[in-house]
């Protein structure tokens, strides 16, 4: 994965981020801004879906923010105008909250996603997209590690949704031709991802947890083994894909090459952080329902196509994670 090509295709482009402020598309826009791009974040603010300001504290200055919703056609329409490039983060990721209010996520996950395309598609034919999809779509896995070649059957109505919005896109490439590209992201972690919840990730509320020193709660018995990306491997994917030709009109999975169980994972960072605890509890009924159980991905297409493998070990993001949390936790969980 060649890191060095990034600065000068992005140089003085103009790029727009949906989901601006939150956690992925904050990260994001400061790899853009070393870069010499022109970054324009938009982002609802809405307290349930992770925007936060201090986010961008450092380069607030350096990049123009729109305080506007994806489901808002009409800004839309003016925002993406003359627009390089279009990295569709914006969306409600909650799973459970996605069972309890069902209407809202279709709204955001599946209607807002295909006015933007019509807006891309009418307003600015020529832009560049890479949306932010998710392995949530398979649902539980019949096989691991899971390929692209898997088939989609998604536990809660947020997977549906997520799935619909991803497709949209692939259509929109292949019958408009309006270059658009999916990634479809596992449990991304990292400084700036929302931690007051488990809204965004589980991961997040297990390092309040320990920052607090409380006890950490693993559902179930702790044998569920997942896949992890710190942020700034992410960051590179989308990246990658956008400059890529051969990215549009494809979906790539990300992942890493150790999954680890949650038990080992709590072990982890109770070891990393040098003092905690935690407890094995019980799943509450409603994540029960849409727990996927084991989940891995196969990441060798976006390997083999893009170049693009993880970097950062979940030792080094964990400890660089808790850092961060330790030193910027006002801002995050308390008031």
């Amino acid at each position: 994965m060649n890191t060095s090509i990034y600065p000068e295709r992005f140089r003085n482009k103009k790029v727009i981020i949906t989901g601006g402020l939150g956690f992925i598309g904050s990260n994001l826009a400061h790899r853009l801004v070393d870069y010499g791009a022109k970054v324009l974040l938009v982002d609802s603010l809405i307290p349930e879906y992770g925007g936060n300001l201090f986010n961008i504290s450092e380069i607030e200055k350096e990049v123009a923010v729109n305080i506007a919703d994806v489901r808002d056609i009409y800004s839309m329409r003016y925002l993406i105008q003359e627009k390089d490039y279009l990295f569709n983060l914006a969306g409600q990721t909650a799973h459970a909250d996605s069972m309890k209010d069902p209407y809202t996520d279709l709204e955001i996950n599946c209607r807002a996603q295909l006015s933007i395309l019509e807006a891309c598609r009418n307003c600015n034919p020529s832009i560049k997209i890479v949306f932010a999809g998710t392995r949530q779509i398979y649902g539980v896995p019949d096989y691991l590690p899971v390929d692209e070649r898997h088939l989609l059957h998604p536990t809660d109505v947020n997977g549906i949704n997520k799935m619909a919005g991803e497709w949209y896109h692939i259509l929109y490439n292949n019958v408009y031709g309006l270059r658009s590209c999916s990634l479809r992201l596992t449990n991304t972690y990292g400084p700036r991802m929302r931690v007051k919840d488990a809204r965004q990730t589980f991961l997040g509320i297990w390092i309040k947890q320990l920052i607090n020193g409380e006890e950490i709660k693993v559902f179930g018995d702790g044998t569920q083994l997942r896949d992890f990306n710190y942020v700034e491997d992410v960051v590179n994917a989308l990246l990658i894909s956008a400059v890529n030709e051969d990215a549009y009109g494809q979906v790539f999975n990300l992942g890493c090459n150790n999954p680890v169980n949650l038990k080992d994972l709590a072990e982890l960072l109770i070891r990393i952080n040098k003092t905690g605890s935690y407890s094995l509890v019980p799943f509450p009924p409603e994540r029960k329902q849409i727990d996927i159980g084991d989940y891995y991905g196969d990441y060798k297409k976006i390997n083999s196509i893009l170049g693009w493998e993880p970097t950062i070990s979940l030792e080094e993001g964990i400890t660089r994670s808790l850092e961060y949390y330790r030193k910027y936790r006002k801002h995050y969980w308390e008031d």
